[in-house]
C-alpha cells in the first residue's frame, strides 16, 4: 500500500507541449510524493472526440506558436527544432502508428515507456526525421534501450486488436474526463480528479497535491 498521489498525464508525441510537460513531471518524481502515471493517447482522437482544432489551422496561431514553442524549450532546457513541413508532421501523417507502438510497448514492455516517448519525440521536434515507419519506430525503440527480440515484439503487436482497443479506451478515458487537448494531466486527490490542460500549470498542480514548484530543473534551476 502506498500513500502517494497518483498523477496522470495523457500525452501524444505529436505535441511538443505534452513533452516539456512529461519530461517536467519525470524529473519531479524523486522531489515530489506522487506515482506518475503515463497515458499515451491519440491527440487526433481527442480533438476530433472534444469538436477542437489543432492550433496551426488558425494563422495567428500558428504565428504565435513558433515563438512561444522556442521560448518553452529554452525555459525547460529542452533542444527544438521546428519540423520544416509542420503540417505533414501535425496532420497528414499523424501519430496513429506511432502512439499504437508506444502503448504496444506500454501494455507489454512498460519499463521502456518513458524513454520510448522521449525518443519518439526527439526525432519529431529535434531532429525532423520521419517517427511513424516501422523502421523509424525501429530505430527510435534501440536507442531508447529495447534488444531486437522486445522491438520485434511490440511491432507484431502494435496493430492487435489489444492495442487498438487499449489506444481507443485511453482517449475515450481522456475524453470523458474533459480533455480537449494535450498534455492533459490528471491529480488524484482525497478520492478526486483534478484536470490540467498545457506545460504551465505546474505551480498551480503543487499547490493541489501539496508540494512545491521549484522550476522546470528542481535543484539545479532558480527560474519560476
Amino acid at each position: 500500500m502506498t500513500n502517494k498521489k497518483v498523477v496522470e498525464i495523457f500525452f501524444d508525441v505529436v505535441s511538443p507541449y505534452s513533452r516539456f510537460a512529461f519530461e517536467t513531471l519525470c524529473r519531479y518524481r524523486p522531489h515530489w510524493d506522487m506515482e506518475l502515471r503515463l497515458r499515451p493517447f491519440f491527440l487526433g482522437g481527442v480533438m476530433q472526440g472534444s469538436g477542437n482544432k489543432p492550433p496551426a489551422t488558425n494563422a495567428s496561431k500558428a504565428a504565435y506558436l513558433m515563438t512561444d514553442l522556442q521560448r518553452c524549450a529554452d525555459y525547460f532546457g529542452l533542444e527544438l527544432r521546428q519540423p520544416q513541413n509542420f503540417w505533414d508532421v501535425m496532420v497528414t501523417k499523424g501519430t496513429i502508428k506511432t502512439q499504437r507502438f508506444i502503448t504496444a510497448v506500454d501494455l507489454k514492455h512498460p519499463q521502456f515507456t518513458e524513454q520510448l516517448s522521449k525518443e519518439m519525440w526527439k526525432r519529431i521536434w529535434e531532429q525532423d526525421i520521419d517517427a511513424t515507419e516501422p523502421a523509424s519506430l525501429k530505430e527510435a525503440a534501440q536507442k531508447a534501450g529495447m534488444s531486437e527480440a522486445v522491438i520485434d515484439d511490440a511491432l507484431s503487436a502494435m496493430n492487435s486488436a489489444e492495442v487498438k482497443d487499449t489506444l481507443r479506451a485511453v482517449t475515450q478515458e481522456a475524453l470523458d474526463l474533459g480533455c480537449f487537448g494535450a498534455p492533459f494531466i490528471v491529480a488524484h486527490v482525497n478520492g478526486k480528479k483534478e484536470a490540467f490542460f498545457g506545460a504551465d500549470r505546474f505551480p498551480i498542480l503543487a499547490m493541489v497535491i501539496g508540494e512545491t514548484w521549484k522550476g522546470p530543473l528542481p535543484g539545479k534551476s532558480s527560474r519560476l
